[in-house]
């Protein structure tokens, strides 16, 4: 396969682009950007290079390479961030949130009103934001509406409709919140005027709504307005209180991104802030899981093309704890050293610590918790040591037929699923489940042995005495038997058996040492079901080919090998059927397929 993969890798173009791996169902698995295609594409296949062992999985994987061509290196950024958003691939990482930001919008209408939303429809009105907190949103409509009189009804307020007095005015303008436009107290050029105010907020230019309420005061002073003077002075203090809760430095930083990153051998975490008039308008943590140990860098330009997107920034200026490699154009990128501009760096990475601190703080908590199940399992089971690896075993079979076994692997109470063993059952005719399960804990455990693995701290058998006696057998045929506790689960009453002991143990039902027993012997189950079922599918499909005239046991297993599964056959063209086996047998099995639609 590497030989046939380095073939179409000798043929990429040494052009920026994205590259995408498919697996044997061809599922996209991974989406990379490159400067150069080729180049870095050969990286992977490259046995010198070093690569890790994630990597090296990944690698494993592949069946097929796809490529697209771009401009430059950030266009292939743009198309590298549209692929993992509609496939969303495994092996890349993913900047999840489950919700969506709110923002505020000054709606297309006439009249119009500042509302709050959490879908972005550009056609429907002006949009701010988007807030990192629906309190910080509320904060500023509430500044909004405090400074100015905006509407808060939703009445359509048409030239006739207010003409043929449709409408009174509310509660609202008796509180002196509105000049009653509804009623024509409020012509649409003064309310515009008004909006246009009001849209300086919303953008978090407040400097230019201070300099114009002083001058309104100045001017209503000078006038001996005193009232209207007044009002603007309550105005103003309004606006310096919510400036003071916001104000991080000094007012001349504006339009400014901040993302900074500090990360673990598994994890990053990354904090992104956006500043206007030297004050926190956005701000977000997050924590990315790495899947294929990526660089802080990579990391780091991945999320701020991400951050800049969901929030529509438009700043030049980028402030960053390292390098951001990729950027637009006219965007400059700085690591600042001293000054205000440090100050911000610093408390983003504060941030970015305070989330790491949080998350390492609750794993810990878990794997607290997860120990403390073990323990009273070990207790619950009279264990010596505590059950730290445990593997559990269930056979399947449907009327005797395809008969299949699995085991699944639990470290420190939680799934490894890489552990995890489907077996085919070589030596036993018929449904036989103890020579069943005594032929796949011999097989499991003579290979650890061979291999000098590690053996588990406990073996859980789903079922009786019966299963427990013959997974005995086989420990004892390889000299373990006592190395390693064993014990049988009875899935009618859950009783718990040990080797040589006709009375079962009962564990109260409530304990969350049985909790997780349960959970191990019913995770083996459906691990065990699954590859049956497949087995069954697989068996079907072969038994209706060999039973055509010109199709036999050889023709129906190169397909099933080529193809991997039942379902890439019955969606596979007649060409690439006609390529393995001929064009007379693909006519022929072309002929299952169409009964089948039929």
């Amino acid at each position: 396969m590497y030989d046939r993969l380095k073939e179409v890798v000798q043929r990429l173009p040494e052009s920026p682009g994205v590259y995408r791996f498919y697996n044997d169902e061809d599922v996209l698995i991974y989406v990379g950007k490159a400067k150069s295609l080729k180049k870095r594409v050969s990286s992977y296949f490259n046995k010198a290079a070093g690569v890790n062992r994630k990597t090296l999985k990944l690698v494993s994987e592949i069946e097929r390479i796809d490529f697209t061509v771009s401009n430059s290196e950030f266009d292939a950024l743009l198309l590298e961030n549209n692929f993992i958003k509609q496939n969303q691939p495994k092996y890349n990482i993913l900047l999840k949130d489950d919700k969506t930001f709110p923002y505020l919008v000054i709606l297309k209408e006439r009249f119009p009103r500042i509302i709050y939303t959490r879908k972005y429809i550009p056609k429907q009105g002006e949009y701010f934001g988007p807030f990192s907190s629906v309190v910080a949103m509320k904060n500023v409509l509430e500044l909004t509406l405090k400074l100015y009189s905006i509407r808060t009804c939703n009445l359509l307020l048409t030239e006739a409709n207010i003409a043929q007095k449709k409408f009174k005015v509310c509660l609202e303008y008796h509180l002196g919140n509105c000049k009653g436009p509804c009623e024509a107290f409020q012509d649409e050029k003064s309310y515009l005027e008004e909006i246009d105010q009001a849209r300086n907020i919303l953008k978090g230019n407040l400097s230019i709504v201070y300099q114009n309420f002083t001058n309104n005061m100045k001017t209503a002073a000078a006038n001996m307005e005193f009232e209207r003077a007044h009002l603007y002075k309550e105005k103003l203090d309004t606006l310096e209180r919510f400036q003071s809760k916001s104000l991080v430095v000094n007012r001349d930083l504006t339009d400014i991104d901040v993302c900074t990153i500090t990360s673990t051998e598994s994890y990053a975490y990354v904090n992104y802030l956006q500043i206007t008039e030297g004050a926190i308008i956005f701000s977000k943590t997050i924590e990315v899981k790495k899947k294929l140990d990526e660089p802080d860098d990579e990391i780091l330009s991945f999320s701020v093309f991400e951050f800049r997107e969901q929030t529509h920034s438009k700043n030049k200026l980028i402030l960053s704890n390292i390098a951001v490699t990729l950027l637009e154009d006219k965007v400059e990128n700085v690591i600042p050293q001293i000054g205000d501009k440090r100050k911000l760096l610093a408390l983003s990475i504060k941030n970015a610590l305070e989330l790491k601190k949080e998350r390492e703080i609750f794993r810990e908590g878990k794997k607290s918790k997860q120990k403390e199940v073990l323990m009273i399992l070990q207790k619950d089971l009279h264990l010596q040591n505590l059950p730290l690896i445990i593997e559990c075993f269930d056979n399947s079979n449907f009327q005797g037929t395809t008969p299949v076994a699995s085991m699944v692997r639990f470290v420190d109470g939680k799934a490894d699923k890489k552990g995890y063993r489907h077996f085919n059952i070589k030596t036993v005719e018929g449904p036989n489940d103890f020579a069943s399960m005594k032929e796949i804990v011999g097989r499991r455990y003579k290979r650890i042995l061979e291999e000098a693995g590690k053996l588990p701290s406990l073996i859980v058998v789903d079922g009786g005495k019966g299963q427990l006696s013959s997974a005995v057998e086989a420990l004892q045929e390889l000299n373990i038997y006592g190395q390693i506790p064993i014990i049988g689960i009875a899935k009618r009453l859950e009783e718990i058996y040990y080797p040589d002991d006709s009375l079962p143990l009962h564990i109260s039902k409530k304990s969350p040492g049985l909790l997780l027993l349960q959970q191990i012997r019913d995770e083996a189950h459906r691990f065990a079901i699954t590859f049956h079922r497949q087995k069954r599918s697989k068996g079907a499909l072969k038994t209706e080919m060999e039973g055509l005239e010109g199709i036999g046991e050889k023709t129906a297993m190169t397909l099933l090998q080529h193809f991997k599964s039942v379902k890439k056959i019955k969606n596979a063209s007649f060409e690439e059927i006609e390529k393995l086996v001929g064009k007379k047998k693909a006519e022929i099995i072309l002929g299952i397929k169409e009964k089948e639609v039929n």
